[in-house]
């Protein structure tokens, strides 16, 4: 699955719906339903606001591969990028109380994998469907 969109959220949300759809046609259910779900929305979500600042004038580019097994999916947009170690962690005391942040934290929690790339540009993520695999998903520490 291939998609460039440009950055809205109405856009946004067609192709969450497209590869949730094909994460449902692949038996993905439970937790790793939910961790797939959680991941592409701030996935796409910091792609929009945070990477291409809502330019409808910059694209946003999404490559899914869901199998049973395994889902992959590349959002990549046309932002400035950043440095995944500059990013305050929201678990410190003084960012606790802070109205966002978490996205980053989120997506590493609950997918299998997560890679970032082209300067902070690009993030891959992976699932295992470990429902599948009869193993039972909790977000990691």
């Amino acid at each position: 699955m291939n998609f460039t969109f440009p950055s809205s959220y109405a856009a946004m949300r067609d192709v969450q719906k497209a590869i949730l759809d094909e994460v449902d046609r692949n038996g993905y259910t439970g937790a790793s339903a939910y961790a797939i779900k959680i991941a592409l929305d701030e996935g796409l979500i910091n792609a929009v606001k945070h990477g291409n600042k809502q330019d409808p004038g910059k694209k946003v580019r999404v490559w899914a591969n869901i199998t049973p097994e395994v889902a992959e999916i590349i959002i990549h947009d046309e932002g400035v990028g950043f440095k995944r170690t500059d990013v305050p962690d929201p678990t410190a005391e003084e960012n606790l109380e802070k109205c966002s942040g978490r996205g980053i934290l989120l997506i590493e929690a609950y997918m299998t994998e997560v890679e970032w790339g082209d300067s902070g540009r690009r993030i891959r993520m992976v699932k295992k469907n470990e429902e599948l695999a009869g193993v039972r998903n909790e977000p990691r520490p």
